[in-house]
């Protein structure tokens, strides 16, 4: 497996590929520099509403899972290591971060991009097979055409090889209006890679709540963390606490100077 390194971080670029290069649909090359710049510039890049079958042989639109932030997988479904490794790893994240946001407060999908053969069965029996899903998450199929477009617009790289699929080993993080906000690469992360910019798209950026809204989201925002224990967040008390106990603090201050000020005022007019 390729590996490129971003700040001081192994990323697997492809499974086991056969030389220095990868190729994208055949045609062009790249080296593993090259691969991490196509993903990263994928970043900000609004996605266009692509047509998919569900698990359901439904057509649905990409735009029927926004509104809220979106978590991106592309697997092949006849892949016997990194699809699966990742997927339950992605559950494991997923189930941490449904304690965190409410069991709506993000949509997930897994979109099969071996579009000869990860139909909407096919993609409903990995589903079964691997134990992961459960309301939010999709399962989705689409023609060769429309899964070549949808990967290049998410910065996602694989290519046919004697195995099956190299690929790039990556999930995407996009916002609420469709935009790609982050790339989180390997089969090996922790649910906070995922749950992190969640909550910074979910408590962070939203609008049209009042402050009372916001104030109880910013609490959520950085007093939830993560116990590697249990893996799963936590609310963390002390922070506050913490915060309490400086705002009391502050206060009594102000109270203090203000008392002294105006105990002074008052002598100075008793001496006229």
């Amino acid at each position: 497996m390729f590996l490129l390194v971003i700040a001081g971080l192994a990323l697997p670029l492809a499974v086991w590929p056969h030389d220095s290069e990868t190729q994208v649909d055949g045609s062009a090359n790249f080296n593993q520099s090259e691969a991490l710049n196509f993903s990263q510039s994928a970043i900000g890049r609004r996605i266009s509403d692509y047509q998919f079958r569900n698990s359901d042989d439904r057509a649905v639109q990409l735009s029927n899972y926004l509104g809220k932030p979106l978590v991106v997988s592309l697997v092949y479904t006849s892949c016997h290591h990194t699809c699966p490794l990742t997927t339950e790893r992605l559950s494991a994240a997923v189930d941490a971060a449904r304690g965190v946001f409410g069991a709506d407060g993000f949509q997930v999908l897994s979109v099969g991009f071996d579009a000869e053969v990860d139909s909407p069965a096919r993609m409903q029996a990995f589903a079964r097979q691997h134990r992961v899903g459960g309301p939010g998450w999709a399962f989705l199929s689409a023609d060769s055409e429309t899964i070549a477009a949808f990967a290049a617009e998410l910065g996602f790289i694989f290519f046919p090889s004697p195995k099956g699929f190299d690929h790039l080993a990556q999930i995407s993080i996009v916002d609420a209006e469709g935009r790609v906000y982050r790339q989180i690469y390997g089969d090996d992360f922790s649910p906070p890679a995922i749950i992190e910019p969640l909550k910074e798209l979910v408590f962070d950026k939203r609008v049209g709540q009042s402050r009372l809204d916001d104030w109880i989201d910013g609490i959520r925002l950085f007093c939830t963390v993560y116990d590697p224990a249990s893996g799963k967040y936590r609310f963390d008390y002390s922070v506050v606490i913490t915060a309490i106990t400086g705002i009391v603090c502050l206060g009594a201050v102000a109270i203090f100077l203000v008392h002294g000020w105006r105990q002074n005022r008052e002598s100075d007019r008793s001496s006229l």
